[in-house]
This record gives structure tokens, C-alpha cells and sequence, in this order.
């Protein structure tokens, strides 16, 4: 006897011809990637199976009955992709990579740190990851967003940086607005161009399925089923991040990054990072991950850079050479 068991309620038969694949493929193969019962009854699909089973297999066909109304047809790869999704958390424990579903390419944690890291944004909605340069607190989350993306558990990917000046002000940048701030969003978008093809990245920003923000153009926004990322958050005030947390809508998820130790924000001006960090502990689906040194995974000699700089009392040149 079964657990638990929900029905769908379809407006004709064709469409669950068009769900249930060609010669009934596609429920066969949700059959056994999540061991739910799945049979049609009149114009209803009805699911049995324990709780979790019918929960999954529900998103599953919620996920595809987006795709038929956008698409007009569900296609084998993108109901391999969902279960692929679906079946994630399950994984985490045992350290799977992050599959792209670009030619095979899957991203792997190289680090106990990392893998931490990725294990977090697969169990909560918010996760804070604080860490030095080149532990891949940005890479890792934006691999994350495009599987979210490709496994269609998500609809949009935002990817967001505050346009804090270090050294230059953005009014003496040439070009118009979009010039000025390219410079504070292109690491992201290389993250992205590093694990998809330049012409697959194009497509989705031309069609607004992949939109990278400067901070400030968040406000009045809310984001449903949207993977956000906010990148070097430590150059948020406590009212941008404010602002930025109450974007999130249903179904989305958010990671913010941001490095403590480099902020370029007036000494006056406490950081919303840290204060996020400190005042939204505790909450339910709220996690903090830390990378430290060890989890440095760029040229060995950021490394020795970064703990160099860590040291209370730096030498002076003429200790240096003495």
C-alpha cells in the first residue's frame, strides 16, 4: 500500500500523450529514476509512492507541463536533465560533480571546503560562502546556477555585482552605463563562457534567460524560480543587502559570496555581508560556508599571497632585506 498520492488533473488527453513520450518513454524512465507508480486515469495522472517519491515525481511533471506550454513538446534530453536534477540531493553526500549537461562537462569540488560549499547550495535556498581570492566561491556557485538552469529546476539565472569603485570612479569610465560597469560583472561572465559555449551564453542573455546586473538595478524586482548569485557582497551597505535579500521569490535560490578582508567600501560604512552573516544565523534554509586558505585552488603562489597578507604584522621592506 502506498505512503502517499496526488493527482494531476489534465485539460485533454493530448496532452498527456505528449507527456508520457513516445511509446509511454518518458513516464518509463521517471518510473525508474524515482520508483513512483504513474498511470492514467481519464484526463488525470495519478502518482503513488512514498512521500518523497510523489513529491519529486510531481515537480517532475510540473517542470515538464512548463516546458510543453513554452516549447510544444517534452524531449528525452530534457526529462534526463530534470531527473538528473531531482536525484542531486541524494548525491551530494557522496561528493557527485556538477554536471553542466554541455558535452559531458562536469565541474568537481577539489577541496573538503568545496564540496561543503556545494552540498550547502544543494540543501538550502540561501547560502553565504565567505572565503579568500581563488577558493572558488564564484565558480562554484555559477556552475551550480547552470545546472539548476539545465536541469530545469530553475527558469532564469541572475548573476549580480555591486559597482563599487576601487581607485577609479565610473563617471570619468568611458562608454554609457552598460561600458562603465562591464568591467564589475565580467568575472561572471567568464565563469559562465569557462563551462558553456560563447554562442549558448549569447542566446540565453538575448533572451533574458541569463541576466548579469549590477546591483543597484535589483531594487523593485522580484525573482521567481531564479538562481541569483551576488558576488563580492563584502561591498554591500546593510540596506543594498537588504534590498537584495527581499528579491527572492518562489522557487529560487540565492548564494552570496564575498571576501571579508578586501572591501572597498569607506572605513565608516559597516559591510551588509558580515551583518547578513551575524544577524540571519539560526534561520531555517540559511547556511554560512567558510574557505579558507587550504581551499585556494588557482597558481600556488596565490596561496603564499594570500597568507601573506593574513599576517598581523606584515615586515617592513627594511626587515626584508636585513
Amino acid at each position: 500500500m502506498s505512503d502517499a498520492s496526488t493527482s494531476i488533473q489534465l485539460p485533454h488527453s493530448d496532452e498527456a500523450r505528449l507527456l508520457f513520450g513516445p511509446g509511454d518513454a518518458h513516464v518509463r524512465k521517471i518510473r525508474e529514476a524515482l520508483g513512483a507508480s504513474i498511470v492514467l486515469r481519464g484526463d488525470s495522472i495519478v502518482i503513488d509512492g512514498t512521500g518523497e517519491q510523489v513529491r519529486r515525481t510531481n515537480e517532475i511533471f510540473k517542470r515538464m507541463r512548463e516546458i510543453l506550454r513554452r516549447d510544444g513538446v517534452v524531449n528525452e534530453d530534457a526529462v534526463s536533465r530534470m531527473l538528473s536534477g531531482a536525484q542531486g540531493n541524494g548525491e551530494a553526500a557522496n561528493g557527485a560533480a556538477i554536471d553542466l549537461f554541455e558535452k559531458a562537462k562536469k565541474v568537481q569540488a577539489r577541496t573538503r571546503g568545496q564540496q561543503r560549499y556545494i552540498d550547502a547550495i544543494r540543501q538550502h535556498d540561501l547560502v553565504f560562502c565567505k572565503g579568500p581570492a581563488g577558493c572558488g566561491k564564484t565558480y562554484l556557485a555559477v556552475a551550480m546556477a547552470v545546472n539548476a538552469l539545465r536541469s530545469e529546476q530553475v527558469r532564469r539565472i541572475v548573476l549580480v555585482r555591486p559597482a563599487v569603485e576601487a581607485g577609479e570612479k565610473l563617471g570619468f569610465l568611458p562608454g554609457d552605463m552598460l561600458a562603465k560597469v562591464n568591467p564589475f560583472l565580467r568575472p561572471l561572465l567568464d565563469a559562465m563562457n569557462d563551462m558553456l559555449n560563447f554562442e549558448q551564453v549569447r542566446l540565453y542573455m538575448e533572451n533574458d534567460v541569463v541576466e548579469i546586473v549590477p546591483l543597484a538595478f535589483m531594487r523593485g524586482r522580484t525573482l521567481n524560480d531564479t538562481f541569483i548569485i551576488l558576488d563580492e557582497a563584502q561591498n554591500t551597505t546593510i540596506t543594498q543587502m537588504k534590498m537584495f535579500l527581499t528579491r527572492m521569490g518562489e522557487g529560487s535560490k540565492i548564494v552570496v559570496t564575498g571576501d571579508a578582508t578586501q572591501t572597498d567600501l569607506p572605513e565608516n560604512i559597516t559591510s551588509g555581508f558580515n551583518d547578513a552573516m551575524a544577524r540571519l544565523q539560526g534561520i531555517q534554509g540559511v547556511t554560512l560556508v567558510e574557505l579558507r586558505g587550504e581551499d585556494i585552488v588557482r597558481h600556488r603562489l596565490v596561496r603564499e599571497i594570500v597568507k601573506a597578507y593574513d599576517q598581523d604584522h606584515p615586515q617592513s621592506p627594511s626587515e626584508l632585506h636585513s
